[in-house]
């Protein structure tokens, strides 16, 4: 187990007003509802307008997080985005965010790790608190996928959507959430899931040149089912915890086939399985915090519960946290 000084006190969400369903995808490639829910679980998704950016999203978040928690992001002293479709190369999304929120004296930093982004996020949030540098962070998890999608490639179109969630991790040594994790990486893999940019190779293999999401959804779905079922192993055995401990999994929702899958390998029910990709499609690094959220709004996460959230995707990166509820 963890020393962890660390608790998440607060949750917001938010996700743009445009609906994108199966039926409208249909108009715009080869597909159908039928087709898509039947590979992928998904019917609808969120699409940000043409002026709607990242840090809009996470904007939003935070201050549905404000309304619904009472909460002061004044004296907050860290604000982490994580993305992989920030506004600009720079400044970052989360100086954008500090902007708009009008936070005087913040530090503000990017992570990218993808699907895996807002695990990633909450491990440094951790550590950061609890090595005593920092006491009240802002973690956001917020894409417009929409923005990188190739609408003509009816293979990835019909997975991404746009929305964000976020948190609040504030110093508490008497009641921390943060109890184990796991994290790893097999770049050598990357190749199966990227977004070109300033270079168009990647181990002297060519490319494709253009700034659109590309993705081997054959190989990254092998990878993930193998290898997130070992992570939430590594995570649990760390806490010393049985699996049935676990009251909630809370997994990247990239397709609802992949999930069904790491649930069978893993012996977790997915009864007690939450995702947000029905009606938000995949997320990237939003997905997580968006089915917390909904999870939480649903009466379903209550205090005192476990949740094992596991990201997953580009990089190929990955990153399980052990967390026990206790906003507030």
């Amino acid at each position: 187990m963890i020393l962890s000084k660390a608790r998440i006190t607060a949750i917001g969400a938010y996700v743009p007003e445009k609906r994108l369903t199966n039926d409208d995808l249909e108009k715009l490639v080869e597909t159908n509802d039928e087709w898509i829910v039947k590979r992928t679980g998904i019917k609808a998704r969120r699409i940000a307008t043409e002026d709607e950016h990242t840090s809009d999203i996470g904007y939003k978040a935070a201050l549905n997080l404000v309304e619904r928690y009472d909460k002061s992001l004044e004296d907050i002293d860290m604000i982490i985005a994580c993305t992989m479709t920030p506004d600009f190369k720079t400044p970052s999304v989360a100086s954008l965010v500090q902007a708009k929120l009008g936070i005087k004296q913040t530090g503000s930093i990017d992570v990218n790790a993808a699907c895996s982004g807002f695990a990633y996020g909450l491990h440094v949030a951790n550590g950061l608190i609890t090595s005593g540098l920092h006491k009240k962070i802002l973690v956001i998890g917020a894409e417009t996928l929409s923005k990188i999608t190739d609408y003509e490639d009816r293979s990835t179109c019909i997975l991404f959507g746009d929305g964000g969630g976020a948190v609040l991790v504030e110093y508490d040594e008497e009641q921390p959430s943060f109890l184990s994790y796991h994290l790893g990486t097999e770049g050598k893999k990357g190749k199966n899931l990227y977004c070109s940019d300033l270079s168009t190779r990647m181990f002297e293999e060519d490319l494709m040149k253009s700034n659109k999401f590309v993705q081997n959804g054959r190989e990254v779905y092998k990878w993930a089912v193998t290898t997130v079922p070992r992570g939430m192993k590594e995570v649990l055995e760390k806490a010393s915890m049985p699996l049935s401990d676990v009251n909630w999994f809370i997994p990247h929702s990239a397709n609802l086939r992949m999930i069904e899958s790491i649930c069978h390998k893993s012996g977790f029910p997915i009864e007690k399985t939450l995702y947000s990709l029905v009606e938000y499609g995949n997320t990237s690094a939003a997905t997580i915090p968006l089915s917390l959220d909904m999870g939480v709004r649903e009466g379903k996460v209550k205090n005192g519960d476990i949740l094992l959230l596991y990201g997953f995707g580009g990089g190929l990166t990955h990153a399980g946290q052990l967390i026990r509820w206790n906003v507030g």
